[in-house]
């Protein structure tokens, strides 16, 4: 279907009857692939910019593997989030070129790994058990085409590991601020910095932080002007910062 609906746009191009920018608008809303468990939007990419990725939990191995394919056919890259250990290390197995990031819970395919963001992404940590969430958002980032610092560990409860990388802060031109607890990171870099400030709040604290509720309502009410994304949202929060590193 594809195919035949480029073979008259190609001819609609030749007899002058439509124009190449009309050829585009219609060809940005071609059909998906369609494999049956998975329907692959691979013209997302002409619509918004940015591919598709796709999130793996809940999916079979061999659907994932199928997606891939398809990807792959197709000529693109692949980001896959929120898989297990076993199923990242199959999936590099079957792929080679692939790479699982077990922290991040994430396997890329990237075959240019050319920097295309304006500006530099850093993702700051609260603390050492929220690396799994910023991983998840490093790997978006570079696979974005983004150059991405990492800070870990410069959370409240000892602000002067903040302070005295004030240097890295300052370089950035978008920061994804990662925070469990009580989520007052983001704030805080947000009070020091005039670039965009991205808080992503993560499940990690006691029981009244409510696996994240706590400190997701904090970044809703900071007093610093701070975009929040949804709690362990790394890959959202990353995929953001791309759009504004681009703009």
């Amino acid at each position: 279907m594809i195919e035949k609906e480029i073979k008259t746009l190609l001819e609609g191009i030749k007899q002058g009857m439509i124009s190449p920018e009309e050829a585009y608008e219609r060809l940005k809303v071609l059909p998906y692939e369609d494999l049956y468990h998975t329907k692959i939007d691979h013209h997302r990419s002409l619509r918004k910019g940015l591919q598709e990725v796709v999130f793996g939990k809940g999916k079979t191995l061999t659907e994932l593997c199928d997606i891939i394919e398809a990807l792959r056919r197709q000529n693109q890259d692949v980001l896959i989030t929120r898989i297990n250990k076993k199923t990242g290390h199959a999936l590099c197995k079957k792929f080679e070129e692939g790479v699982f990031n077990e922290r991040a819970g994430c396997f890329y395919i990237k075959e240019d790994m050319t920097i295309i963001g304006k500006g530099e992404i850093l993702i700051v940590t609260a603390g050492t058990s929220d690396i799994n969430v910023a991983e998840e958002a490093y790997v978006t980032s570079i696979f974005f085409g983004n150059k991405t610092e990492r800070l870990y560990d410069v959370g409240v409860a000892g602000i002067h590991r903040l302070f005295g990388n004030m240097d890295k802060i300052k370089k950035a031109r978008v920061i994804i601020a990662i925070a469990g607890m009580e989520g007052a990171l983001p704030s805080v870099i947000a009070g020091l910095v005039g670039v965009p400030v991205i808080g992503v709040p993560t499940s990690i604290g006691y029981g009244a932080s409510l696996k994240g509720i706590a400190g997701l309502l904090s970044m809703l009410n900071s007093c610093s002007t701070v975009a929040v994304f949804n709690i362990d949202n790394g890959f959202g929060a990353a995929y953001f910062a791309t759009l504004i590193n681009r703009l």
